[in-house]
């Protein structure tokens, strides 16, 4: 009986070189492998290493001890710090930069698109420049901006024409925190979702935008309404999917900012700041790995909403 199967798959095989297609197969396993390699080793392994984490009380020091969905339950119930302070933070910042950051990505490149290429070239590289360098900028810039002292700028003006008589902690202030870092995360927004939605716009075809003015198109923002974005849906999927990424993994500035993580009375506290605060702090380990699962869920359902928004699948 295995002789007989052994002798059909041979057959099989045969048969298949004949026709090519196995040869066409080995070349698509080829070309995919790499691809395969990179995502396992680098997307898959380590969301599988992070949801078995999650289920465990993991000290970095001891075995980790299994304890089935104990944290997820603490993260929802008994959480106070997550629940009062970093799930509405995280859901104010990323509604207003992520959106935001994604409207100012997507009119910047339009405006950069109408003029000659090389001033959009140096402007686009101005304009993205920030999200390459924001850490050294943050530090840099705005923290002497918005200096506690009188030394800063912000301060130094206020004083100057009288509206102030001693420094504002803007950094350290719950009431100006979150404000600023919303002001420096929508400054910083211009990454590579940018880039493609102005490579976008450079290639749509212009005979599209010669017949609908044939067609009755009067003016330029029904031309970007019936012609740009839908010739565009790959590229503003991207940059959507890249805002999303962006918006919640933006923590870094609130603690470049303040200084401190945690941030002032948990002012600027986002989710991925809770989790470098467990993890890296605290060494809860399983606890951290809970809430990287939780922010994996927030950016898979935001991400599922922008393909359902931008995708061009019936």
């Amino acid at each position: 009986m295995i002789v007989g199967k052994f002798n059909q798959l041979k057959s099989s095989i045969r048969r298949k070189r004949e026709n090519g297609t196995l040869n066409d197969a080995i070349s698509v396993f080829l070309l995919l492998l790499p691809y395969a390699l990179m995502f396992s080793l680098f997307v898959a392994i380590p969301v599988a290493i992070a949801i078995g984490l999650s289920l465990t009380y993991f000290n970095s020091i001891q075995a980790p001890e299994f304890q089935g969905l104990l944290n997820y339950i603490t993260l929802l119930t008994q959480d106070e710090i997550f629940l009062k302070y970093v799930l509405p933070n995280t859901f104010k910042y990323a509604l207003l930069v992520g959106p935001g950051g994604y409207f100012l990505s997507f009119l910047l490149a339009w405006m950069l698109a109408q003029i000659q290429s090389k001033a959009r070239t140096v402007l686009a590289l101005a304009l993205y420049t920030p999200s390459m360098v924001g850490g050294v900028f943050i530090s840099v810039v705005w923290r002497t901006l918005f200096s506690g002292s009188e030394s800063g700028y912000i301060n130094a003006l206020l004083i100057q024409w009288g509206w102030i008589t001693k420094p504002i902690q803007f950094l350290q202030d719950p009431a100006y925190l979150m404000n600023i870092m919303i002001v420096v995360g929508l400054w910083s927004a211009m990454g590579i979702g940018f880039l493609a939605m102005l490579a976008g716009i450079l290639n749509t075809n212009e005979e599209l935008y010669e017949a609908a003015y044939i067609d009755g198109i009067k003016n330029k923002f029904q031309e970007v309404i019936y012609i740009t974005i839908p010739s565009m849906h790959s590229q503003m999927l991207f940059g959507a999917v890249m805002a999303i990424v962006g918006a919640f993994n933006s923590g870094w500035i609130g603690v470049a900012l303040s200084g401190s993580n945690p941030t002032p009375q948990y002012a600027g506290q986002l989710i991925i700041n809770h989790i470098e605060d467990y993890g890296f702090q605290r060494y809860e380990m399983g606890y951290a790995a809970a809430i990287s699962v939780a922010l994996l869920l927030m950016v898979w359902g935001f991400s599922k909403l922008a393909y359902r928004l931008f995708s061009d699948r019936d």
